[in-house]
């Protein structure tokens, strides 16, 4: 799919294909779990919001879903510099190698909602907008 862009602003930011949450989603297709697939691929941010989301839903942890979150966002925000990324423009979320970033910025608003960071989550909520996506969009991808 290409991503026309109509409105004369930065052109989508598309994460390459064989990039480190390749690794893991290999990983991770093989068998492993997200603590063993973090080992394969520490730089991948879809092993860190699968944790994430994990610590959210499963174990109701908050705070450790803080920093998963934290940490998976931090990657991804490395990997779409290196891939261009200015600081602002589209993020597709229907481009697999942009998910695992859009996924750890989604657990990341949610983390900090649930430990009452309220700023950071609504500026990670207007991230996602301005990315081109929503919450919605992206929690669908899990």
């Amino acid at each position: 799919m290409t991503h026309e862009n109509l409105l004369g602003g930065p052109e989508p930011t598309l994460l390459p294909a064989d990039g480190p949450d390749a690794e893991a989603r290999a990983a991770l297709a093989a068998g492993d779990d997200a603590r063993a697939a973090v080992r394969v691929a520490p730089a991948a941010s879809i092993v860190w919001a699968l944790l994430a989301e994990q610590a959210l839903q499963d174990t109701g942890d908050p705070v450790a879903a803080y920093a998963y979150a934290r940490t998976g966002y931090h990657r991804g925000l490395d990997a779409l510099r290196r891939a261009g990324w200015r600081g602002r423009g589209p993020i597709p979320a229907d481009h697999e190698p942009n998910q695992g970033f859009l996924r750890a910025l989604l657990a990341l608003a949610e983390a900090a909602e649930a430990i009452g960071e309220d700023e950071e989550a609504a500026r990670c909520q207007q991230f996602l907008a301005d990315s081109g996506t929503s919450a919605e969009q992206v929690s669908a991808l899990r």
